[in-house]
């Protein structure tokens, strides 16, 4: 009878592991994902996000939720705004002791003009509920979210309604309170990409303004990665800037950290070489062609490993784990194609 058990249970193991995501009910990119299991359930999230048509009408607030192992995705009630924000992307999503956080956004004004989302909230994934937390001292867009000891989350850099910040915010899940660590030490940017291991984090690329005497500012991208060590408070962080591992940088990656074949990396994935607007049309009127490249950094080693390409995909901004296999989930393909399909990123190390 334990035998007979013991077979059961591994195949039910077996078959969880190979549970496939179904793709989204609509295209979106510029999406905020996450996952977290709840008592043995597996929940994932896209929320906000612009639609196919890629123009300022095309920004929502629809969230969707797929409960894995079961059939297809749940439309959640639309995420709510305090500023009456009838759609907003660039927003940052964590996982966090057992529910989701979403962070700010933007969204166009009538001038093209972004607007950054100032509140927000925790998403219970059981209840389906909203709860308001407290606004980001200073509002970001195209940030990134990072979870620490399943209570912090620190949001790194990011643009603000006018520019840039070099902040790195940080919320405590337990006192609800925000307060400020080390600043990011590189220029500061937006859209882009990083992932943490244990205490470690590392932020890649985005894009810089720069201001050319007796021109108009313009945007730039900012091949540059930088490392930080969480001390024993989690306000101090030990910055040293890493090799870049092209020299050439790329908007909006997908990024995680890991654990892969037994080592604690840093994953990126995607986006492109040509940083662009909501409709995937660079800043001076060229096409951004999505990026097939793979970096990953070794913490141990303190070094990039070399890794095979993966399937293209841009804007995409999230690098789901789920069961040990890594995903993106919508996002934009070739010709500024927004998407709503799976794409799973197998991550094969090369010989350095």
């Amino acid at each position: 009878m334990l035998l007979k058990s013991l077979s059961y249970l591994s195949l039910l193991t077996a078959a969880a592991s190979s549970i496939a995501i179904p793709d989204l009910p609509e295209p979106v990119s510029n999406n905020s994902l996450a996952s977290t299991t709840v008592r043995g359930k597996t929940y994932i999230v896209s929320a906000l996000g612009i639609g196919p048509g890629k123009q300022s009408n095309d920004l929502h607030n629809k969230v969707w939720m797929h409960t894995l192992g079961e059939f297809g995705w749940s439309e959640l009630p639309e995420v709510p705004s305090q500023q009456r924000l009838t759609g907003r992307a660039g927003a940052s999503a964590v996982a966090l002791n057992n529910n989701f956080f979403l962070f700010g956004g933007f969204t166009l004004n009538a001038d093209g003009s972004k607007q950054t989302a100032a509140d927000s909230y925790r998403l219970d994934p059981v209840t389906r509920r909203y709860t308001r937390i407290n606004d980001m001292p200073v509002p970001v867009d195209d940030a990134v979210a990072l979870p620490y000891q399943n209570r912090y989350i620190y949001l790194a850099s990011g643009w603000s309604d006018h520019g840039n910040v070099n902040l790195m915010q940080l919320f405590d899940n337990f006192t609800q309170r925000w307060s400020q660590a080390t600043p990011f030490p590189g220029k500061p940017v937006f859209g882009l990409a990083g992932g943490i291991v244990g205490n470690t984090l590392l932020l890649c690329d985005g894009v810089a303004i720069e201001y050319p005497a007796a021109k108009p500012r313009n945007f730039a991208a900012e091949p540059a990665c930088w490392q930080g060590t969480i001390g024993s408070k989690p306000n101090e962080i030990s910055w040293q800037q890493v090799p870049h591992p092209t020299g050439k940088a790329r908007f909006r990656m997908a990024a995680t950290g890991t654990e892969l074949n037994g080592e604690q990396v840093i994953v990126f994935v995607g986006g492109s070489q040509t940083p662009y607007n909501v409709n995937g049309i660079g800043f001076e009127g060229q096409s951004a062609v999505p990026s097939s490249e793979v970096w990953v950094y070794s913490v141990a080693r303190q070094q990039w490993r070399t890794a095979a390409d993966s399937n293209p995909v841009m804007d995409a901004r999230t690098l789901l784990e789920v069961n040990g296999a890594l995903y993106t989930l919508g996002g934009m393909l070739s010709g500024q194609q927004v998407t709503n399909k799976l794409i799973k990123h197998q991550i094969q190390l090369l010989p350095d």
